[in-house]
């Protein structure tokens, strides 16, 4: 009887354990940006916002040469100029400048919203493949191992050859 109950204490715990060792969470972890990266979608769109920065650098570096060359002009000029016509001409420069400022800002502001248009759906996909990958593989979390994220240690199942794959890349 003492041995029975001996083995019927041992067994619980057999199966006490074995219970909490499948009641832990399954943990994974994928560099996201990395994935990110990869995609031909992400390429294209960092093409385009690139092509769309030296469009507007080259036209604020075009603006930036009329102004000093103005500048210059008016420089040579003052001399010859009344004092009024001077007056006249600074204030013209100064609202040259300020429209160039205003330009800068804008051609900034447009370049953000482009990128956020094109680059949010390319982030959501991933997220999208990252949870079906995960869920198919009994991953309840999935932490980013992205350098500077916060994770110190990955050792659990890496994801990244997996959801690449998912996504055809």
């Amino acid at each position: 009887m003492k041995q029975f109950r001996t083995l019927f204490v041992a067994c619980a715990l057999m199966l006490g354990a074995s219970s909490f060792v499948s009641a832990q969470s399954k943990v994974a972890h994928i560099a996201s940006q990395e994935l990110v990266e990869a995609m031909p979608a992400f390429k294209a769109a960092k093409g385009e916002i690139e092509k769309l920065n030296k469009t507007y650098e080259a036209e604020i570096r075009n603006m930036f040469l009329e102004y000093q060359k103005t500048i210059q002009q008016y420089s040579q000029e003052a001399e010859t100029k009344t004092d009024e016509e001077n007056l006249k001409r600074q204030q013209e420069i100064q609202a040259t400048e300020k429209s160039i400022n205003e330009y800068r800002q804008n051609a900034m502001q447009d370049i953000q919203k482009k990128e956020i248009e094109l680059l949010k759906p390319i982030y959501e996909k991933a997220r999208v493949s990252i949870q079906k990958v995960a869920r198919a593989q009994g991953f309840q979390y999935v932490l980013d191992s992205t350098t500077g994220t916060g994770v110190i240690l990955a050792d659990g199942k890496d994801l990244m050859a997996d959801v690449k794959k998912d996504l055809g890349i």
